[in-house]
């Protein structure tokens, strides 16, 4: 069977654990080179090795995507390595400040938005000069919570989200005319991390259909990454009910 990504690079960020794990994994199953970049260096280089055990091409470059010089690097080394990149997926994130918006801590609140839009923002722009030699697909994870509000604690994860989804049109409105697509895919409630303190009777308060494993979102992801590239971008693409979005 024809692979449906043979020798497309593949940059994932937050590929160390949870949904940018099982997207790596998955990328590289279809042929794709891919580059797992989070981090912590370990929880990479164990996903770059289960790759290239399983007989597919992966390397790991630590990176810290809050830090604009460490993303440049991440482009730099992915080149020097593969080649120019044809597949972004901007995954990494984090849920840092859980309490409503008087009792937030500054710090935890400013490092939220850092990691969610800025960190799409350099996970984007560094990958620009490469994307348009060819074309290519730019992959945001967003959160319904971007979409809408879920409860008073999460202003910061929230804010982040949604300007991460106004970025991804304004974004896919500036590189339509080179063939690059921009889309977010909204994954819903998935057992990583970050859910890790949601019980699964508690899954339909976040409008989620079925409290997903990493794995479940791989096939909205490959679906992504192997679209047209006169599209669709600028979308939003869900895994969760509709009318909870």
């Amino acid at each position: 069977m024809t692979k449906q990504l043979t020798d497309k690079v593949a940059v994932i960020t937050g590929a160390g654990r949870g949904i940018g794990r099982a997207i790596a994994s998955g990328f590289a199953e279809q042929g794709a080179k891919v580059v797992c970049a989070a981090r912590t260096s370990d929880q990479i280089d164990d996903s770059a090795r289960a790759i290239r055990n399983s007989g597919g091409d992966a390397i790991a470059v630590p990176c810290d995507v809050g830090d604009a010089a460490a993303v440049e690097r991440l482009f730099a080394e992915t080149r020097a390595h593969y080649g120019s990149v044809d597949i972004v997926v901007a995954n990494a994130g984090g849920n840092f400040s859980r309490a409503s918006v008087e009792a937030s801590d500054i710090a935890d609140w400013e490092r939220t938005l850092r990691v969610n839009l800025l960190g799409v923002y350099y996970s984007c722009k560094y990958a620009i000069p490469d994307l348009k030699e060819k074309g290519g697909h730019i992959i945001v994870i967003g959160s319904g919570v971007g979409h809408r509000v879920v409860d008073t604690a999460h202003s910061a994860y929230g804010a982040s989200k949604a300007g991460a989804w106004m970025f991804v049109r304004a974004l896919a409105a500036e590189l339509r005319p080179y063939h690059i697509c921009v889309n977010e895919l909204i994954p819903g409630l998935v057992q990583t991390a970050i859910t890790a303190d949601v019980n699964r009777s508690d899954a339909s308060a976040f409008g989620a259909e079925w409290f997903k494993k990493p794995e479940d979102v791989l096939p909205l992801a490959l679906f992504l990454a192997t679209q047209p590239l006169t599209g669709p971008t600028g979308q939003s693409f869900s895994l969760m009910r509709r009318d909870s979005q």
